[in-house]
């Protein structure tokens, strides 16, 4: 869920229109979402920008104003003057990359699919045809990726029934999960999904139905800016020059986390949008802050003060048992540490202190500093290794070096590259 906090070093970016009505017969009506509203449907495009609808109407990410679907898909209104889209879900099939990351909107007993905003040859179409034994008439449809569901698949609802269409097979599985409310709408967001009823919402799971956590939720105090209802204080999307991290890391999945004060932020996900959260939703231990975070066969390491705290990379993270330990008996070191970095399939922490760089044997019991290096930069406070190399970040800057050994033996800096606003979601 979206969270809003009062202290944070970046906050998320929303995508948000402000096109003004030029139908004045619907000027009038225009919906107001903070008000209580059931959705029609919600999807996002391939570009992460995500749209709530409403009748004719729709809103282009999480703030901002309502404004005419037809402004943005204008077929619908075209072929069909229903005024409302009864689903909508963005496809995941990377087996088929025609379909893949299209929006596909569901009227009566047609399906139309969009890309860039634009319907696609020989589209509307028969349900029917494109989604064998789906039904027509739906309230509400969601994509569910392989790992999340046991294969490529789409939810699709209907009243209490629950059809789940296998898109490599296109088998449907009919269900009935009667402990959750009736969706009128469906998201998947952040590898989780939501039921929409009413003004609310449901985490659920998209293999049981299984409801996970306490619900319902309000949806205005975590999917919209509405006054009133916010959970928590709200926060300004700082300045690219004024963001510092004090962490980043990436583990073995490609989940990519960046750490700063209490919160933290995934920059891996930016077809849902970058958004950023308390450290304590994920990783309730160290929810005041980290000073290093390196990711190690599929463990996530974070060191705060003496003491390391090991979690298991999968979600939900589980803390490993016995932890934290103190960073002497862990990886035979005294703190404070200012960064640490693990290069893939390798086992080897490279842990920087002050101006120095220390390489640690992850393999060897006990664990002692193995190497030493005096580094040509000062004030590095977060680094990571990636398949183009290493960057270690310096205030709202970075230096990127081929490898960890490069970065050793340097003994002229690299250019400074400036954090930029598609990295960290911040503002020019």
């Amino acid at each position: 869920t979206v969270q809003r906090n009062a202290v944070t070093k970046w906050h998320l970016t929303r995508n948000h229109g402000e096109a003004h009505l030029t139908d004045e017969a619907h000027h009038e009506a225009k919906p107001d979402r903070c008000a209580g509203i059931e959705f029609d449907a919600i999807a996002p495009d391939e570009k992460g920008n995500t749209f709530f609808f409403k009748g004719d109407h729709l809103w282009n990410g999480f703030r901002g104003p309502a404004q005419l679907t037809k402004e943005f898909f204008k077929e619908l209104n075209d072929h069909h003057h229903l005024g409302h889209v009864d689903a909508a879900f963005r496809m995941h099939n990377k087996e088929k990359p025609q379909d893949h990351d299209h929006i596909y909107f569901f009227l009566d007993d047609k399906v139309f699919s969009y890309y860039n905003h634009t319907l696609e040859e020989g589209y509307p179409k028969d349900i029917q045809l494109d989604f064998p034994g789906v039904p027509s008439h739906l309230d509400a449809a969601v994509e569910c990726p392989s790992g999340e569901c046991t294969s490529d698949s789409v939810l699709f609802f209907k009243g209490d029934e629950v059809y789940n269409y296998d898109l490599a097979t296109q088998a449907v599985k009919k269900r009935q999960w009667a402990h959750l409310p009736n969706c009128t709408s469906a998201f998947r967001w952040l590898e989780h999904h939501y039921c929409f009823h009413g003004h609310n919402f449901t985490r659920f799971n998209p293999v049981s139905g299984a409801v996970e956590g306490t619900y319902p939720k309000d949806a205005r105090r975590y999917f919209m800016k509405c006054a009133n209802f916010s959970h928590g204080s709200d926060v300004q999307v700082p300045k690219c020059s004024e963001v510092t991290l004090d962490a980043i890391t990436s583990d073995d999945s490609g989940k990519t986390y960046a750490f700063a004060g209490h919160i933290y932020m995934r920059l891996d996900t930016h077809r849902d949008g970058k958004h950023a959260f308390p450290i304590g939703r994920a990783w309730k231990e160290v929810a005041n802050g980290v000073d290093a975070v390196f990711s190690y066969s599929d463990k996530i390491y974070f060191i705060k003060g003496n003491q390391v705290y090991i979690y298991k990379s999968a979600a939900p993270s589980t803390l490993i048992e016995g932890y934290p330990k103190s960073l002497k008996d862990e990886l035979g070191i005294e703190g404070p540490v200012n960064a640490a970095f693990v290069c893939a399939d390798h086992h080897i922490v490279h842990v920087i202190q002050g101006q120095k760089m220390r390489d640690i044997d992850l393999s060897a019991t006990p664990r002692m500093v193995g190497s030493e290096f005096p580094l040509p930069l000062s004030g590095i406070e977060a680094g990571m290794c990636g398949p183009d190399g290493v960057k270690v970040f310096v205030g709202s800057n970075y230096y990127h070096y081929e490898s960890p050994m490069i970065l050793a033996l340097s003994k002229l800096n690299p250019i400074p590259i400036k954090i930029t606003p598609d990295i960290f979601g911040c503002v020019d």
